[in-house]
C-alpha cells in the first residue's frame, strides 16, 4: 500500500505543479495579450497624428522658404523623415525581441532540472 501511496502524491504532486505553470502561462498569456492592443492602439494614434503634424508642417515649411531653395528644403526634409523612420523602426525592432513567457519558460527548466537525477 505504501508504493501507490507513493504513487498518487508524485502524481498529485506532477499534476498540481502542470496547474501552477499553466495559470502562470495564462497569467503571462494575459499580459502579452493586453501589452500588444496597447502597442498597437498607440502606435496607430502615433502614425496618424504624425503623419499629419508632419505633412502640414513640411508643406508650411517648403511654402515658407524662397522658391529657389524649395527644392533643398524637400530633399533635406525627406532625408530628416527617412532618419526618423530608421530610427522608429530599429525601437520597433527592439521592442519585438522581447521573449514572451520568459518567466513561464525559467520555471519550467527548474522544474526539469529539479527532476533530472543527482549523482
Amino acid at each position: 500500500m505504501g508504493l501507490l501511496q507513493s504513487a498518487q502524491a508524485l502524481l498529485a504532486t506532477v499534476l498540481g505543479l502542470a496547474r501552477t505553470r499553466l495559470e502562470l502561462l495564462s497569467v503571462e498569456m494575459q499580459e502579452v495579450l493586453a501589452r500588444l492592443v496597447l502597442l498597437i492602439i498607440g502606435a496607430v494614434a502615433a502614425i496618424l497624428l504624425g503623419a499629419l503634424a508632419l505633412g502640414f508642417g513640411a508643406a508650411a515649411l517648403v511654402m515658407t522658404v524662397a522658391p529657389e531653395h524649395r527644392v533643398a528644403v524637400s530633399a533635406g526634409l525627406a532625408l530628416a523623415f527617412l532618419a526618423a523612420a530608421a530610427f522608429i523602426a530599429w525601437k520597433v525592432r527592439r521592442e519585438a525581441k522581447a521573449r514572451p513567457f520568459a518567466a513561464s519558460l525559467a520555471e519550467l527548466k527548474r522544474d526539469a532540472e529539479a527532476l533530472e537525477p543527482r549523482e
